[in-house]
């Protein structure tokens, strides 16, 4: 796998994800207690040999690219790395990146620099799946295609929300022939489902799943990359190069049958994080053979001390001092003190921990959930101060709040966020 060089893309806003994204990039929010989105592909790249990676950063790209050069070191002797290409103002271009396709634009003159590598690999940095890309390349060498596109079996309730393949044969080989971005018409759906012979060739068959969504996973012959950017300066791979491509080269599709989600809004980050708990989660963190990688933070054990736990990932380093947690994930450093409730809680963690000095007046609520306090369906942010008998529950059923400022608690998809850094008073209700 020497000769693939594997792009994420990183630099989104991540809207959706507000107030997650409020201080970091949508790739550098923390995830699953320790790790952050970008260690997913990262990982799957490590696991799968590929050991060249740029990560293209634009948006509020500091913590990320903090993060990915602390995690990510190979030897100093070999080209095997993962890197930061920050958005950057040059001689042909002064502008932010417009879209995906012309990210990798903008860069083709790193890639270029790469002679060894004929493949071109590109991710998006804020997607929660588990794919052997060794599997992937194999399908794309022996397909003979340009390109291939890695995609998923859906229901046809949900194409909607997706990019549709269609996909069939041609010439012997499979091929995707055709590409729509979330159909709305029943004619349209009812052209894009796969045949059963077709499926089954592809390695799966549902008749339930009879529709192939695109994961924005695409291996591209260096050289047919290169001639798509350099056409015209068309922005997007999804809306603009991908159709175009299809119609004119040979494009393979791969079928990844494992969990996936995009996680793109706060509702399925929020049920990311709880996918992974259970005796059978849908997302399994506890693979020996393909390890999840991030920072080696060198932090101790968990403390736990008379809690209730049901259903819960409690990260290195965090102190749990009572109470009862239920189908809730605790982050890094976090501080729980006696007969505190969470249920269906996403706890991002601290970035430090709170020294036996004094604490400044505006810092009297110590770091951490303070005694008596209750938070069900909620994610909380780093380096939340929330005080003693807190009552955050949403009792009023409310999908959408924007806080007075300074509050730092808002509801996203009916679920409470406790931006970072926040300080909740004691007995506070919402």
């Amino acid at each position: 796998m020497e000769n693939i060089l594997c792009l994420i893309l990183g630099g989104g806003q991540g809207s959706r994800l507000f107030p997650l994204t409020k201080p970091r990039s949508k790739p550098a929010v923390p995830l699953a207690g320790k790790y952050r989105i970008i260690d997913i592909p990262v990982s799957n790249c490590i696991n799968s040999d590929i050991r060249k990676m740029f990560v293209i950063t634009q948006f509020n790209s500091k913590s990320l690219n903090h993060h990915i050069n602390h995690s990510y070191r190979f030897d100093f002797y070999g080209r095997r790395f993962v890197d930061i290409l920050a958005a950057e103002q040059t001689v042909e271009s002064k502008g932010w990146y417009q879209g995906t396709a012309d990210a990798v634009r903008r860069n083709l003159r790193t890639i270029l620099d790469y002679a060894e590598c004929d493949t071109v690999l590109i991710l998006s940095g804020d997607q929660l799946y588990r794919m052997d890309f060794r599997e992937l390349y194999a399908r794309h060498i022996e397909s003979e295609a340009h390109v291939t596109i890695a995609g998923i079996p859906v229901e046809r309730e949900k194409v909607s929300a997706f990019g549709l393949m269609r996909v069939r044969e041609k010439s012997g080989k499979l091929r995707v022939t055709d590409f729509t971005e979330k159909p709305k018409d029943k004619a349209t759906i009812d052209q894009f489902a796969t045949s059963e012979e077709d499926l089954k060739e592809l390695g799966f068959f549902d008749p339930q799943k009879r529709h192939i969504a695109s994961m924005g996973i695409y291996m591209f012959q260096k050289d047919a990359l290169v001639r798509e950017l350099n056409r015209d300066d068309s922005p997007d791979f999804g809306k603009n190069i991908i159709p175009r491509i299809i119609s004119e080269r040979e494009v393979a599709p791969y079928l990844h049958d494992g969990y996936w989600e995009d996680i793109g809004t706060i509702s399925s980050f929020h049920q990311a994080n709880l996918d992974l708990l259970g005796e059978n989660p849908r997302f399994v963190v506890y693979l020996p053979e393909a390890p999840l990688y991030t920072n080696p933070r060198f932090l101790p054990p968990a403390f736990i001390d008379g809690a209730d736990l049901d259903r819960a990932l409690i990260a290195d380093g965090a102190m749990v001092k009572g109470g009862h947690i239920h189908n809730s994930v605790v982050g890094l450093r976090s501080v729980i003190q006696t007969n505190v409730t969470l249920q269906n809680v996403v706890m991002l963690g601290a970035d430090f921990y709170e020294t036996h000095n004094p604490r400044k007046k505006s810092e009297e609520i110590p770091l951490g959930i303070g005694e008596g306090s209750i938070i069900r369906n909620a994610i909380i942010d780093k380096n939340a101060r929330i005080g003693k008998k807190v009552r955050l529950e949403n009792k009023k059923r409310l999908q959408n709040y924007d806080p007075p400022e300074g509050s730092g608690i808002y509801i996203r998809d009916g679920l409470i966020v406790i931006e970072k850094d926040t300080t909740i008073p004691d007995g506070t209700v919402l």
